[in-house]
């Protein structure tokens, strides 16, 4: 059997302890062009509200204030609105395209960085690389978070392993525990170092820093989700669990080597950039999977778009909440996250009872 044939023939995705959350693809062919309008229709939406957040902030820049050749206008355009639209559009669907490789790689729905360690394990990278090494360069850095993030979520794998699992929920408790025990000692260290303050930063998502020269790394994170989509079916068959990829004649070891890669190169970028984004990996592919089904190659348009959507409209609400000035997108993103993890949570728990 190959892999489109068992792809094929899989069956639909159940959320529970081992559930193939990547399956069938259940699209029927006349279909598919009304999927496609109905995605158009969604990135036409997305970029009508990018533009709209280019032009939201304290200080006038308005079209006819550009069409004017006003230069500060034209300045703040391009070194602050711009840039942070762009951050805005990249972290948000990156992030979610890595909640949902992530979601495959351990075949449970309730997960993401956040709730695995992972996100904490870069942040605490990012610290013992800041007291250690300061003067090392941002991409040394950055690879010292991304591996910490790694270490981090074989960690959770390993402790997933030894800790007999009799529901999906234990799964994200078990990684919101060792998480938080990683956060512990974070926050430890930070304060002995008097470092709470730059923590924060990476803790708490917060766009408002973000300015041309930047924020240019999250292009790497928008070209990995590229690639997670042109192998979108291996990841498929990976959520299918590892004999089923062995029999396929599929590398199982290298699958999951990249995408852990994926995950723990994202999570980095992210909170180097922007800081943390709670729950985004794991409400957004739960809501897509929801409305469109398990078929990763199709819904993985939808991931992003939405990723970015969510983001898009948080950080609107973090700018006009308490204008004219911000609340930090984190705290708009825990509230707002957290809500919808326990109506999921309580979603499926009705559907798998």
């Amino acid at each position: 059997m190959t892999v489109a044939g068992a792809l094929a023939g899989a069956p639909a995705g159940v959320v529970g302890v081992a559930p193939p959350v990547g399956a069938a693809p259940s699209v029927r062919t006349g279909r598919r062009p009304v999927a496609h309008r109905r995605l158009a229709v969604g990135v036409a939406l997305l970029a009508v509200g990018a533009v709209a957040s280019v032009f939201l902030g304290v200080a006038d820049v308005t079209p006819a204030s550009l069409l004017a050749d006003d230069g500060h206008a034209r300045d703040l355009l391009l070194l602050s609105r711009l840039p942070r639209t762009a951050a805005i559009l990249l972290a948000g669907s990156a992030a979610a395209v890595a909640g949902v490789v992530l979601q495959l790689l351990v075949r449970n729905r309730f997960v993401e960085p956040s709730t695995v360690g992972t996100t904490e394990s870069a942040q605490l990278g990012l610290l013992a690389v800041t007291v250690l090494a300061p003067a090392m360069p941002l991409p040394g850095k950055l690879a010292v978070a991304a591996a910490t993030a790694v270490l981090g979520t074989l960690l959770f794998l390993a402790v997933l392993r030894a800790v007999p699992v009799r529901s999906g929920v234990t799964v994200p408790l078990v990684g919101l525990m060792l998480g938080g025990v990683i956060g512990a000692v974070t926050a430890f260290f930070a304060f002995q170092l008097d470092l709470l303050q730059t923590l924060g930063a990476w803790t708490t998502g917060d766009f408002s820093g973000v300015i041309a020269g930047r924020f240019e790394l999250l292009w790497l994170v928008g070209a990995l989700a590229v690639a997670v989509y042109l192998v979108a079916d291996r990841f498929t068959v990976v959520g299918l669990g590892r004999d089923v990829a062995t029999s396929l004649g599929l590398g199982y070891r290298g699958m999951l080597a990249l995408g852990l890669g994926v995950v723990a190169v994202t999570s980095a970028v992210v909170v180097v950039v922007v800081g943390g984004l709670p729950f985004l990996g794991l409400v957004v592919p739960n809501v897509v999977s929801l409305l469109l089904g398990d078929n990763l190659r199709r819904t993985l348009p939808w991931v992003a778009v939405g990723g970015a959507g969510l983001v898009l409209v948080a950080d609107v609400v973090a700018r006009l909440v308490v204008f004219p000035f911000e609340v930090p997108i984190g705290a708009v993103m825990a509230v707002v996250g957290g809500a919808l993890f326990l109506w999921i949570l309580l979603r499926r728990g009705t559907c798998a009872g």
